[in-house]
């Protein structure tokens, strides 16, 4: 497979290189920022880009606008996007256009090296790769307003694996179950988030994209219960203490 990877840590960039080389991948160009990895994805069209979502020269989503613009210039090249912490607006804006050939994982996955090629390789193949770790998140957390309160523990493992962009039969194997079960859990999840099949659409990424918009709305919350609460009107300052002297 053909590589261009983009991170701006020197030493992760240069592990990663080792790493996908002796998988027997070819890394066409390791670059440290969004300029020169849209100048490199333009001169070796590569299979794959892996992409840091934060990059100078502000680390402020310079990765995932450069994704988006390869995206949008080169379809035919596979973007897998790596973050190091659970980023739902960058995963979201990402996965809201076309999904296929698409990866979002933390950068945690690549220590998972199995999986971390695997992962690489459906991106290559036109999948949609979501980092399980949200899912697992989310999970951890649902309360009887979400969606997710409503799986089963079986569906919610069904559901991580469905995040990694496995088909029926890799879930099958992994969760040792046959194939017509996961068929049955996997419906099962569409029915419980609400998702009619539709024409032109993947429930797979609709699916993903609902865990998204779940975490979305938590960590709005959460930031909402950080702000200082304003007075409410006619209530009076505390007196300032009386000085010492």
């Amino acid at each position: 497979m053909r590589l261009i990877l983009a991170d701006d840590s020197v030493l992760f960039r240069e592990g990663l290189v080792r790493l996908l080389e002796e998988a027997g991948h070819e890394v066409m160009a390791a670059v440290g920022d969004s300029v020169a990895l849209l100048a490199a994805v333009d001169e070796h069209r590569p299979d794959v880009a892996i992409v840091d979502v934060r990059m100078p020269p502000g680390q402020a989503g310079e990765g995932l606008r450069a994704s988006l613009t390869i995206r949008e210039r080169r379809p035919d090249v596979g973007v897998l996007v790596l973050s190091q912490y659970v980023e739902t607006a960058y995963a979201a804006r990402l996965l809201a256009g076309t999904p296929e050939g698409l990866g979002y994982l933390l950068k945690d996955r690549v220590t998972e090296v199995g999986e971390f090629l695997e992962s690489l390789e459906r991106v290559r193949a036109g999948g949609t790769v979501f980092d399980p770790e949200v899912v697992r998140r989310l999970l951890a957390r649902t309360t009887r307003a979400d969606p997710l309160s409503r799986l089963t523990r079986r569906e919610s493992q069904v559901l991580e694996q469905l995040a990694q962009g496995l088909v029926n039969a890799a879930i099958a194997e992994r969760l040792h179950v046959s194939q017509s079960t996961v068929e049955k859990h996997v419906n099962a999840i569409f029915d419980k988030f609400g998702l009619a099949r539709t024409p032109g659409y993947s429930r797979r990424v609709l699916a993903i994209l609902r865990v998204l918009a779940i975490l979305a709305i938590w960590t709005a919350e959460r930031r909402c219960a950080r702000l200082p609460r304003s007075p409410e009107p006619g209530a009076r300052s505390p007196e300032p203490s009386p000085g010492v002297g």
